[in-house]
């Protein structure tokens, strides 16, 4: 009973995030209600035993692209005087692609087979995405994580060399 009134409650923090980020006339308060939208969907994912997925949601998402949101909003000058001249324009059109999306996805979950036994709840409950994930980058994936690391260490050197400023004589 706890745990569903506790998913609910984080669920409802998902979407009142989601509607700041859609209905606020300010872009700081807008960048902020992404924030709680997307600590919203870790949450999310914890639920789903994405243990994994929620800390890279927080990481990434919330610890990088948000923060360089952020500071990119905030070195803006003079960006909460930006009038914009027709906010009425894609409004309608807008609203007939969010209810078309709706009703396919709430057509899929009605159509969807639901089945779920007690014993991949139990299984998915007590081991985590992060063993299963860990295991196959050092056994069957072991060659495509090291040539990843490769080709990332490769793209990390390029780009330090493109942005280097030369020192001309």
């Amino acid at each position: 009973m706890i745990y569903a009134a506790l998913f609910y409650a984080i669920a409802l923090f998902t979407v009142a995030g989601a509607f700041g980020v859609a209905f606020s006339e300010n872009v700081v308060y807008s960048a902020f209600s992404l924030m709680a939208t997307l600590l919203g969907a870790a949450g999310l994912y914890v639920f789903l035993g994405a243990d994994f997925l929620a800390a890279v949601q927080l990481l990434v998402y919330v610890g990088g692209i948000l923060v360089l949101t952020l500071f990119a909003i905030m070195l803006t000058h003079q960006i909460s005087d930006v009038e914009v001249s027709n906010r009425a324009v894609g409004r309608w059109p807008a609203l007939g692609l969010v209810g078309f999306v709706g009703i396919a996805m709430a057509t899929a979950l009605v159509r969807a087979p639901w089945k779920v036994s007690g014993e991949v709840v139990a299984k998915a409950a007590g081991e985590g995405t992060t063993y299963g994930i860990g295991d196959a980058f050092l056994g069957p994936f072991l060659l495509p994580f090291e040539l990843a690391s490769i080709v990332l260490l490769t793209a990390l050197v390029g780009a330090i060399v493109l942005s280097r400023k030369e020192i001309r004589d």
